[in-house]
């Protein structure tokens, strides 16, 4: 993977690591609230809707001893679009060029043939660390765990994986997340750091203000609409003629369905559901980017743009 790589070495300590690992999983396996997590800071959204993950994200989370990049890929799954079958290229492009990979799995739901298909996937994968990792185990008993560890093992030995390691961890309740940061690193080759100190993303900025957006439109509404909303970020500019000290950013964004009918479930009674979207979004984008937001949004329809190769690329897939 290029990236970006600082110039001096001088104060890197001997035997420091760095490196990229990728989190791989069903859709809502918890992929997005691990890397959060790990990273200290949301850098990837999340929601209980599956396949809310679009992009694979870059977070970087920096110690004294190491500097581990974390590739938050879209969920692997069995694509019934367009845009279902490149999400699937961006996973496996992840998988080949990452130094190890995070298997996740839910502690509080049976594994399945979502769990077995991608273990099969994987287990083509020759020479990459792989580490078993249960997630959510805040949402389910210790017998429970217990049970998907042994679970987890076996899926393994089906496979044909030997797991470098299998782990329980609860991002939302912070349990072993900096044990598991800790296995990642102990996999990861010596090397300098491959990002500057303080930087959390090399996602950029207008990427990750659209998906607030999303995430803020796919919040309590219909199972259909995750797979047909898109977010685009027409405009992201400084307000003219503001004083120093109370600066204004004006982002204008285009919130993109397939049908009329979805559109009015986005919009809702007299526009009441987008101000909502709007005003939850804006907070995001304000924590995000340290300054003030003007946000405003509208919704047009791109008729099945999931499965129309021009309307993908325009929407940035």
């Amino acid at each position: 993977m290029d990236s970006p790589t600082p110039s001096s070495y001088s104060d890197i300590p001997d035997g420091y690591r760095a490196g990229f690992a990728c989190f791989v999983g069903r859709p809502n396996a918890g992929k997005s609230t691990l890397t959060n997590a790990l990273v200290g800071a949301k850098i990837a959204i999340t929601s209980g809707r599956p396949q809310t993950t679009r992009h694979t994200v870059r977070g970087i989370v920096h110690r004294p001893d190491a500097q581990l990049v974390l590739v938050d890929t879209p969920g692997l799954h069995r694509p019934r679009t367009l845009l279902g079958e490149r999400l699937n290229d961006q996973v496996r492009a992840a998988w080949a060029e990452v130094d190890v990979i995070g298997f996740c799995i839910p502690a509080d739901q049976k594994i399945g043939p979502g769990d077995t298909y991608i273990a099969k996937e994987l287990a083509a994968i020759r020479g990459t660390p792989k580490v078993a990792i249960v997630t959510k185990t805040d949402a389910a008993t210790r017998q429970q765990v217990g049970e998907q560890l042994l679970a987890v093992a076996e899926l393994g030995e089906t496979v044909g994986i030997e797991w470098a390691e299998i782990v329980p961890v609860s991002a939302v309740a912070g349990d072993q997340v900096a044990l598991l940061a800790d296995l990642l690193v102990g996999r990861l080759p010596r090397s300098p750091p491959l990002y500057p100190g303080g930087e959390l993303t090399d996602e950029p900025e207008q990427v990750m203000v659209g998906e607030l957006i999303r995430e803020a439109a796919l919040e309590g509404v219909r199972d259909e609409l995750p797979h047909s909303l898109a977010v685009t970020v027409e405009e992201m500019l400084p307000r003219e003629n503001r004083p120093k000290d109370k600066p204004l950013l004006d982002v204008h964004a285009i919130l993109y369905v397939e049908r009329q009918s979805q559109k009015a479930i986005v919009i809702g009674t007299g526009g009441s559901r987008l101000r909502d979207v709007g005003s939850r979004a804006r907070q995001q984008i304000e924590a995000l980017l340290g300054t003030p937001v003007f946000l405003e949004l509208h919704v047009k329809v791109a008729k099945d743009w999931q499965r129309d190769p021009k309307q993908l690329q325009r929407l940035g897939f």
